[in-house]
């Protein structure tokens, strides 16, 4: 019977896994090894071995609290599982076999007879309990597993709440860098604007060549600083629930006006065609103008950035009744199934960061991962809802994906929202 008879062994002692390992695969054993609980389990699975033995005091879930939940698997039921333990305590035996073991077997091992003991098992041997010790022995195991799991469950509170400090101060601390950072970058900013003004007004031949080249460069890298410590200044705040809204008419098909405006030179630069519909029809709705601008502004920036050049990107909307779907949709590289939910998600970024880019308007070009993370905070703030339909993530078919942006035409309550996200 040994001849490649299977045997899992879960154990954290190196020792004790080698001389058990070398003694049993000296007799015709196969044996597997696994260092701790979920790893053992983990591993009958895979391997369904013919036998398993197991330390008692073992890390993380000890050796009775695996096997009661090996014989809740429908697949080890049957398959004799031996306690292989140094535990010679009164009462530890009983225990182990209350809780499914069908025998114990005391450590150290009799290398003469421990492969013997191995096969007596196999063969059918099993340690039994009387009825009314098992059931003793049950109430003791059942017992300290429950005091197991509410040590586990105040271990889990105090560290999700050193997750929540921790959480907490580093939003304040992410606010506090930006808002330090807002001054020397105004200063920035104002010298830029007078170097530009200088050079636009002066005499050019007072002026080394390509200065309004450097000057036009410095600008647009401060403005790029100042877009990027809003973007965390912004997130910060969604996270926390401090954004605030100031609540009036907005007309969206303005908002979309403007916003194709400021990116017209790229969509020129890349060939890609905007479609818009007529918005013109759409109703008022009551939102800050301010923050939908940055939220639709977000979501067409990635329409651009993840369409290849000579794609298309189409604008549309129509009345959902109370509500109004804002529609984005590109003929893009797509969104794979599983990530259509994270891309939502405070800086989730799709592509690998090895082949990170920092512009905001080349093809695959990248960023922290906030835009989405922000747009869906501030549809949020409205009370709308925001989410993505894509066939999937290819970039040799580019099935495109389509950005749904409901919002309500009213604030004084959530609309009766009809789409699932």
């Amino acid at each position: 019977m040994p001849d490649g008879t299977s045997v899992l062994y879960i154990e954290d002692d190196i020792g004790s896994q080698r001389l058990v390992q070398r003694v049993l695969e000296r007799h015709g054993y196969d044996v597997a090894i696994a260092g701790e609980g979920m790893e053992g389990i983990d591993l009958a699975r895979q391997t369904q071995p013919q036998i398993i033995l197991m330390d008692i005091n073992l890390p993380g879930m000890n050796g009775r609290e695996i096997t009661t939940r090996l014989r809740s698997l429908p697949n080890f039921r049957q398959v004799p599982i031996i306690a292989l333990t140094a535990n010679t305590s009164p009462g530890h035996r009983e225990r182990a076999l209350a809780a499914g073991c069908d025998g114990y077997i005391t450590k150290p091992i009799n290398v003469v007879q421990f492969p013997q003991e191995v096969e007596t098992f196999l063969q059918g041997h099993r340690e039994r309990l009387e009825e009314q010790e098992k059931i003793q022995h049950l109430e003791l195991h059942a017992q300290q597993l429950v005091s197991r799991l509410e040590d586990k469950i105040r271990e889990l509170e105090e560290a999700n709440e050193e997750l929540r400090e921790l959480d907490r101060m580093k939003s304040s601390f992410i606010v506090l860098v930006s808002h330090e950072l807002r001054t020397p970058l105004t200063l920035l900013e104002g010298y830029a604007h007078l170097l530009e003004e200088h050079a636009n007004t002066g005499n050019a031949d007072d002026y080394p060549p390509g200065l309004l080249d450097l000057v036009n460069g410095l600008d647009t890298g401060v403005k790029r600083i100042s877009q990027v410590i809003s973007e965390i200044i912004n997130v910060s705040r969604i996270a926390s629930g401090r954004l605030e809204i100031s609540v009036g008419p907005v007309r969206l098909a303005s908002i979309v006006d403007e916003i194709l405006d400021s990116h017209a030179e790229t969509t020129e630069q890349r060939d890609l065609r905007v479609q818009v519909d007529d918005l013109s029809d759409l109703p008022l709705i009551q939102g800050d103008g301010g923050q939908l601008a940055i939220a639709i502004g977000n979501v067409l920036e990635n329409a651009i950035k993840y369409t290849p050049d000579g794609g298309r990107i189409a604008i549309s909307g129509r009345a959902v009744g109370d509500a109004v779907d804002l529609v984005i949709s590109d003929t893009g590289i797509g969104i794979p199934h599983k990530e259509q939910r994270r891309i939502f998600d405070h800086f989730h970024i799709l592509e690998s960061i090895q082949h990170h880019s920092t512009s905001k308007s080349a093809y695959k070009g990248g960023g922290l991962g906030l835009g989405l993370a922000i747009a869906r905070g501030i549809i949020d703030a409205h009370n709308g809802r925001i989410w993505v339909e894509s066939k999937g993530r290819d970039t040799d078919t580019n099935p495109g994906s389509t950005f749904h942006l409901l919002l309500p035409v009213k604030q004084e309550e959530a609309p009766d929202l009809p789409l699932s996200v």
